[in-house]
């Protein structure tokens, strides 16, 4: 609820507090007073803009400020969540407007932009003005009304998480299929390129190995040549190297026996032929295995090649990450067969809850077209009590074969001014004081279940007097048993039903200037304000004995 609003430096308003109560607070004071003025101010707190005509001194800015009592305001709280702004039991909105024109907005000293003010705003104050009413134009707040009096909060709540489900669902469905169907388009080439790396079945790197073989295989001759060279000298030959080491050996042995260190160097000479000897046969092994065959070249020379142009082909340099390349692909192509069966069990899941969300639909609707004639009634004899007598409205609940988050029904709500028979929507159809009074009687009559911000109505009695203003006062004041009102009001059987009563005038200060002033009435001040709404300026004692019947 709205607590306090405060105003410094706009239009005709040097300073001024109002202190609003939690139920009907009305608003009155003579044509041009500065009540529109006020009015001008708390809708720069709702978001609307501003230029520096409102300053009356350039040399300071323009203020505007309302505390509103947000602490079992959820939903509010849960918008200043989302904008990451803190959440206060009390909230102090501010708005200043320099005299350069720059213009600012506060939410708890926190800077806002007007977007954002305008959105959070609309969650405290639902502001009626003539000309300017789109609670109508809303799409939702048409079904919140239908669905109240049809007491549909439960049925409703279970459809909506319902609801909730299915377009998770359906935005799994879309990932999923988009991702499928990005995949067909490159399914072919990836099945292509697996079955090109399965047909190569490289091992571990082969493709190094294979170079080495193939430079091996390459200069055969020239190995065998060598390795023939040195076998030769070793153990072929005229004169064999190992045979003469053999010989030399024998001979340091004669001297032994004389020549003690001789025994030691034939010792280590053995040890050398032993050595020589290994190698040898190492050498004739080597050669041996030596292949000159031009069939094992040409198959090592074409697994190179391919090798070679998979490495390129891949961007790759060694054969470990072709085998990598070999088993993503292969992974990639399994998942691409599962997610075909995930896509499957998702479209059975959608129908499921498509499937449910239609039972629950048909509920909402039969609910909903059982309760609309009667509901409509309910409005029309209020309107006529508001002094629309030849007015009409008509609720239509008409079924659609599309699921949205009320619903499958397109619900319209149609009005027909003058008993014409032409119903047409009814924002399209009323003026602004009948769609006002339209406003009031749906709202005083969902009141108890529809949950609302404070409703601030601005004349909504134009244009009627006597029994229908009575009426409309009443209206008012049921109203503001659930929910805080504000009114600006020309009628006395409207003023006389406010909880609280506030007088707008204007003064002249003693430099000549003319500013607007509100006060609290006490009592006898609201008899006295409403005696003069009656009988003018001097009030006969029927009006005064007429002002206290209203009050009382």
């Amino acid at each position: 609820m709205l607590q306090k609003l405060y105003i410094r430096n706009y239009v005709i308003i040097d300073e001024l507090e109002i202190l609003f109560d939690r139920h009907l607070n009305v608003i009155t004071g003579e044509t041009g007073a500065g009540k529109s003025i006020i009015l001008g101010a708390l809708s720069l707190i709702l978001g609307d803009r501003a230029d520096t005509s409102v300053l009356i001194n350039r040399e300071e800015k323009s203020v505007v400020e309302a505390t509103f009592h947000t602490g079992h305001n959820t939903y509010f709280n849960s918008l200043l969540q989302r904008e990451e702004l803190d959440i206060e039991p009390h909230t102090l909105i501010r708005r200043e407007i320099s005299a350069s024109g720059k213009s600012r907005a506060f939410i708890n000293d926190t800077p806002v932009t007007l977007s954002q003010l305008n959105e959070l705003t609309s969650a405290l104050v639902d502001l009626h003005r003539q000309f300017d009413n789109r609670a109508l134009e809303e799409h939702t707040f048409l079904y919140e009304v239908i669905d109240a009096v049809a007491e549909n909060q439960s049925l409703l709540a279970g459809y909506r998480s319902q609801y909730s489900r299915y377009r998770q669902l359906q935005a799994e469905y879309r990932k999923l299929s988009d991702s499928q169907s990005q995949w067909q388009k490159e399914a072919d080439y990836k099945q292509f390129l697996f079955d090109e790396l399965e047909q190569a079945a490289f091992k571990e790197e082969e493709i190094e190995t294979a170079e080495l073989q193939l430079k091996q295989l390459s200069h055969a001759e020239q190995i065998r040549s060598v390795l023939q060279l040195v076998y030769g000298t070793l153990e072929e030959g005229e004169q064999p190297l190992n045979n003469e080491l053999k010989r030399l050996r024998q001979q340091l042995q004669t001297i032994a026996a004389v020549q003690p260190e001789a025994e030691i160097l034939a010792q280590r000479m053995e040890s050398a032929l032993l050595e020589l000897k290994d190698i040898a046969g190492e050498l004739d092994s080597l050669q041996r295995a030596v292949d000159l065959d031009p069939e094992q070249l040409q198959n090592l020379q074409e697994r190179l090649d391919l090798g070679y142009r998979l490495l390129k082909k891949h961007s790759v340099q060694q054969t470990g990450e072709l085998i990598a390349i070999h088993l993503q692909l292969s992974t990639e192509l399994q998942e691409q067969s599962h997610a075909g069966q995930a896509l499957q069990a998702l479209q059975e899941q959608l129908n499921t809850a498509e499937q449910e969300l239609i039972v629950l639909a048909a509920q909402l609707h039969e609910k909903r077209l059982a309760t609309a004639p009667g509901f409509a009634a309910q409005v029309n004899e209020l309107l006529a009590l508001v002094g629309m007598p030849n007015a009409l409205l008509k609720i239509e609940v008409q079924p659609s074969a599309t699921l949205q988050e009320y619903g499958s029904d397109q619900v319209s709500f149609l009005f027909d001014a003058n008993k014409s028979g032409k119903f047409s929507p009814v924002q399209k159809a009323a003026s602004g004081g009948e769609m006002s009074r339209i406003m009031l009687c749906i709202k005083a009559l969902t009141a108890k279940a529809l949950e609302l911000p404070t409703l601030i109505f601005d004349e909504v009695d134009a244009g009627i007097s006597g029994e229908a203003a009575k009426q409309v006062g009443l209206l008012l004041r049921s109203l503001s048993d659930y929910h805080q009102v504000l009114c600006i009001t020309h009628q006395p059987q409207v003023a006389g039903k406010g909880t609280q009563h506030f007088y707008v005038y204007k003064t002249t200060t003693d430099q000549g200037q003319v500013k607007t002033r509100i006060r609290l009435l006490s009592s006898e001040e609201r008899i006295r304000a409403i005696a003069q709404m009656i009988g003018g300026e001097k009030p006969s004692e029927a009006a005064i004995e007429n002002a206290r019947e209203l009050v009382g």
